[in-house]
C-alpha cells in the first residue's frame, strides 16, 4: 500500500446552496447576489460587482460563519471571472482586475453589519487575487466564459471558526464559487502498523507525527513506528515497522498476520497440537490422540 493517502474535508461550498447565500455586503451598492452559471452551465448562486465608473471603491463581501472542525490550516478555492479593463470604453484609470481575500477568526458567530470593522485590521489579509484570464464584452456575448480558479491557504487557526471576506476596489467581476476545506491524511496500514486519520499541520511545511499501532498478531521491531502527515495531506517519512509474530505470516499486502497453520481446513494451530497416546494390539500398533477442540476420537492403524 502506498504512502500517499490524502483527502480534503469541505467546510463550506457555495455551489451546494439551494437558496440565496445571504452573505453580508458593505456597502449595499457594492456586491450583488445573482443567479449565475458554472463552467458546466449549471445554475448557481454567485456575487458580482461592477462599479468601475465610480472612483474610490471599497466593496466588501463577508461569508457566513464557518466552523473549522479541528483544522489547523484552511484552504480556499475561488472560481471567478474578471472583465478586462481595456475592453470597457472610457473606463477610468482606477479600474482593477484584482481583489483581496481576508479572514477573521472568532470563537462564535457574532458578526453584525458593522462588526468586524470593514478594514484590514481586524481582518487578516491572505492575498491579492489576480485573474490569469480576463474576458471582454465580445467573449461574453459569444458565451465564451473565462473562469479563473485560484487556491489560497492560511493558518494556523485556533478559534472555533472564522469568516472570509472579499474586497473589491474598482473591478468588474463575478465571484462564481467558493469552496473552503482542510486536508488530512486518511487512516492507513503501512509497514505492519495502523495509522489513524491525522489532520495536516498549521503550515504548508508542517510534518505531523502519527504513532502507529501494530496490526493484530504483530510486534514492533527496530524503532517506534511512525508516519508523518504533511501540509498537503500526504503520508511521508516512514520510520520503523511491525513484523508478524512467530507462527504467523504476512498476507494481504502486509495488512494481516495470518496463522501459518490455518492454511487448510481442519488444521490445528500451534497452540493446540495433539497429545499422542500409544498402545499395542496383536499384529499392529495403534496410535490415538486427543485434541483440545472437540474433533472426536481419531485412530490410525500403522503396519
Amino acid at each position: 500500500m502506498g504512502l500517499t493517502r490524502l483527502v480534503v474535508a469541505t467546510l463550506m461550498d457555495s455551489t451546494t446552496a439551494t437558496a440565496e447565500l445571504g452573505w453580508t455586503v458593505h456597502p449595499v451598492s457594492g456586491w450583488e447576489e445573482v443567479s449565475g452559471y458554472d463552467e458546466n452551465m449549471n445554475t448557481i448562486r454567485t456575487y458580482q460587482v461592477c462599479n468601475v465608473f465610480e472612483s474610490s471603491q471599497n466593496n466588501w463581501l463577508r461569508t457566513k460563519y464557518i466552523r473549522r472542525r479541528g483544522a489547523h490550516r484552511i484552504h480556499v478555492e475561488m472560481k471567478f471571472s474578471v472583465r478586462d479593463c481595456s475592453s470597457i470604453p472610457n473606463v477610468p484609470g482606477s479600474c482593477k482586475e484584482t481583489f483581496n481575500l481576508y479572514y477573521y477568526e472568532s470563537e462564535f458567530d457574532g458578526a453584525t453589519k458593522s462588526f468586524p470593522s470593514w478594514m484590514e485590521n481586524p481582518w487578516a489579509k491572505v492575498d491579492t487575487i489576480a485573474a490569469d484570464e480576463s474576458f471582454s464584452q465580445v467573449d461574453l456575448g459569444g458565451r465564451v466564459m473565462k473562469i479563473n480558479t485560484e487556491i489560497r491557504s492560511f493558518g494556523p487557526v485556533s478559534k472555533n471558526g472564522f469568516y472570509l471576506a472579499f474586497q473589491d476596489y474598482g473591478g468588474c467581476m463575478s465571484l462564481i464559487a467558493v469552496r473552503v476545506f482542510y486536508r488530512k491524511c486518511l487512516r492507513v496500514i503501512q509497514n505492519g502498523a495502523i495509522f489513524q486519520e491525522t489532520l495536516s499541520g498549521a503550515e504548508s511545511t508542517s510534518l505531523v507525527a502519527a504513532r502507529g499501532t501494530c496490526i493484530p498478531n504483530a510486534e514492533e521491531v527496530d524503532v517506534p513506528i511512525k508516519l508523518y502527515c504533511n501540509g498537503d495531506g500526504e503520508w511521508l517519512v516512514p520510520i520503523g515497522r511491525c513484523m508478524c509474530k512467530s507462527g504467523y505470516e504476512s498476507v494481504e499486502n502486509g495488512t494481516v498476520c495470518r496463522g501459518e497453520s490455518k492454511r487448510g481446513m481442519g488444521s490445528t494451530s500451534a497452540g493446540t497440537l495433539p497429545s499422542f497416546l500409544g498402545c499395542k494390539e496383536e499384529g499392529a500398533e495403534m496410535l490415538s490422540w486427543s485434541v483440545r477442540r472437540t474433533l472426536g476420537d481419531r485412530r490410525q492403524r500403522v503396519s
